[in-house]
């Protein structure tokens, strides 16, 4: 059984959870339940103080219910009928149910992702992503990041969530490829507001941050942008596949007090390329500068160039660049 079906059967019997809580759980936005309420009651028994939501254990069976017949592709009005039909006490009580379990209705929708003891946070973002619900999505990587701060929310929320994505589309063929691109665009959507919420501060360091050429998977290097805007540390992001030529022009405009090269597999891991940009220079002849060059990303692993710095890490990186920034 999901362990996230566990964790929702046993929700209090009385007081009952927070609709925000409900929500991360399945993975749901929190207006899409008021919706739900307000339109086809399918809502929780009572409200504390008469106004605020608390679900109990029966009332999230009945959300269960609700969620498996939307992401079998029934409307939401038919759903909720079908769904408070199966919960009137006239209905006949399923073997499973007795048991204080919830089997989710046959579906033709992808199904739970593999991410095993993640927070629900993360359970939350997976069931989202399977259900292309771009408003979910939006909802809880913002909470995420407003409640975890930007470091936590990638390694704990968003990384296993991508990487459970990933090895549900590697071993389901093309199925789930849709899932893990509406779900990158999300994250990647959410960590460009988080870098622009603040400025970058005077006297520091530029931080060139760029893809190897041949090399698409930008995310990570788009982590480390937002947490270095967040520092007020200020950075350029050059995106993926940057040439070679493109990128030695890019050091000699910029100056950089650091530049940082993404690998994410073997092949577009380059020695040659990351001594090439650590042996760019710029300024004024007498006092010409290099920059200090980082490798990152899997892709390095087993041919490090020489003294090469490769952090392990999204801290890692933070600290390194920060470091070297306000020197």
């Amino acid at each position: 059984m999901d362990d996230a079906v566990s964790t929702l059967t046993r929700a209090p019997a009385v007081g009952g959870l927070t609709t925000g809580a409900v929500a991360r759980l399945l993975g749901v936005a929190p207006t899409t339940l008021r919706s739900w309420d307000r339109r086809y009651g399918i809502g929780p028994a009572s409200r504390e103080g008469g106004r605020h939501r608390r679900w109990t254990a029966a009332d999230i069976r009945l959300l269960e219910r609700m969620c498996g017949l939307t992401n079998a592709g029934i409307p939401p009005a038919e759903a909720a009928r079908a769904a408070l039909a199966a919960a009137s006490p006239e209905a006949p009580a399923r073997p499973d149910e007795k048991q204080g379990r919830v089997e989710q209705p046959a579906s033709h929708a992808p199904g739970a992702l593999p991410i095993g003891r993640a927070r629900r946070e993360c359970r939350g973002l997976a069931r989202a992503a399977v259900r292309l619900d771009a408003h979910a999505m939006d909802e809880l990587l913002a909470a995420a990041i407003g409640r975890y701060g930007l470091l936590v929310a990638w390694e704990s929320v968003i990384m296993p969530t991508l990487h459970a994505v990933g090895r549900k589309w590697e071993t389901a063929g093309e199925r789930y490829i849709e899932v893990e691109h509406l779900l990158s665009w999300h994250v990647s959507s959410a960590l460009r507001r988080a870098a622009s919420q603040r400025a970058p501060v005077a006297g520091s360091g530029v931080s060139l941050l760029a893809c190897t050429p041949g090399e698409s998977h930008t995310l990570a290097l788009e982590a480390l942008t937002a947490g270095l805007a967040q520092q007020g540390l200020p950075v350029k992001m050059f995106g993926a596949a940057l040439p070679v030529e493109a990128m030695e022009e890019a050091v000699r405009r910029t100056g950089p007090a650091a530049v940082v090269l993404w690998a994410q597999s073997r092949s577009t891991a380059s020695r040659a390329l990351a001594a090439r940009v650590e042996s760019v220079e710029w300024g004024v002849r007498g006092a010409r500068r290099r920059p200090v060059v980082l490798v990152a990303g899997p892709g390095w692993a087993g041919q490090l160039p020489p003294g090469a710095r490769h952090p392990s890490g999204l801290a890692e990186a933070l600290d390194a660049l920060a470091a070297i920034s306000r020197r």
